[in-house]
């Protein structure tokens, strides 16, 4: 544990699985009115919920759980394959009212701390750029968070996670509606990670993948719309993931 993190053990936590590798990080907001509140209630025996770290928005960090427990934070939830999340991923809450109570952009201390957090993690386990995800990328039917301002790009630039480079704004034009045309668009998608079903017209479960997948990286429309903007970022993406 870093030096400047303090200890603040949650009971909500347990054994990982014999042989469960460490090879994931997924970002949370809080979504609660106070980082107290949201303290609290990672520590409630009786809420069941637990993350490894808090980060403050004052850049101040609380380890809840040790990195090889297994803490309560990604609920019913896929990523590349799996659905035991818990098992292989470390839990990190940023406190941030969110959508509900006043959603609003991450400090820059609270971004730095976040950042040296995951780079120390990354010098400990070894977790692929691609599986550095958010709690909407892996139940997008559910949760929206850390959600459209929380600064991915700026992250990646700092060596944590994945931004496309150089990728043109095309805006928003035209949406891709016809079952022909979004094959590629669900292949891109789970080749970066989501769950999709590979054929099928725009519908609702889809729309909330897209959803998912702008508000990491194209946070300028969560729209849930294949337009233009979306299919060049998309595609970025995929290949980055593919490599």
């Amino acid at each position: 544990m870093n030096l400047l993190t303090r200890a603040l053990p949650s009971p909500n936590q347990d054994e990982r699985p014999a042989g469960a590798a460490i090879d994931m990080i997924v970002l949370h907001y809080t979504g609660m009115q106070s980082a107290q509140a949201a303290l609290d209630r990672l520590r409630d025996p009786e809420a069941r919920v637990s993350a490894h770290y808090v980060v403050g928005e004052d850049g101040e960090v609380w380890q809840m759980v040790p990195e090889e427990r297994r803490a309560w934070h990604a609920g019913v939830s896929y990523w590349r394959g799996r659905s035991e999340l818990n098992a292989h991923s470390i839990g990190i809450e940023l406190v941030n009212p969110g959508h509900e109570w006043g959603y609003r952009p991450f400090p820059v201390l609270q971004v730095a701390a976040l950042c040296d957090l995951c780079l120390g993690l990354l010098s400990r386990h070894a977790i692929p750029a691609r599986n550095i995800v958010g709690h909407s990328d892996i139940a997008p039917d559910r949760k929206q968070d850390p959600g459209e301002l929380f600064d991915w790009e700026q992250l990646a630039m700092n060596g944590v996670g994945l931004w496309p480079e150089a990728v043109p704004d095309l805006g928003i034009g035209s949406a891709v509606r016809d079952a022909a045309g979004l094959a590629p668009v669900r292949a891109a998608l789970a080749t970066i990670g989501y769950r999709v079903v590979p054929e099928g017209g725009r519908d609702p479960a889809l729309a909330q993948v897209l959803r998912a997948f702008q508000r990491h990286w194209r946070p300028e429309a969560v729209t849930g719309q294949a337009d233009a903007g979306t299919l060049v970022r998309l595609a970025a993406v995929a290949r980055l993931c593919g490599s």
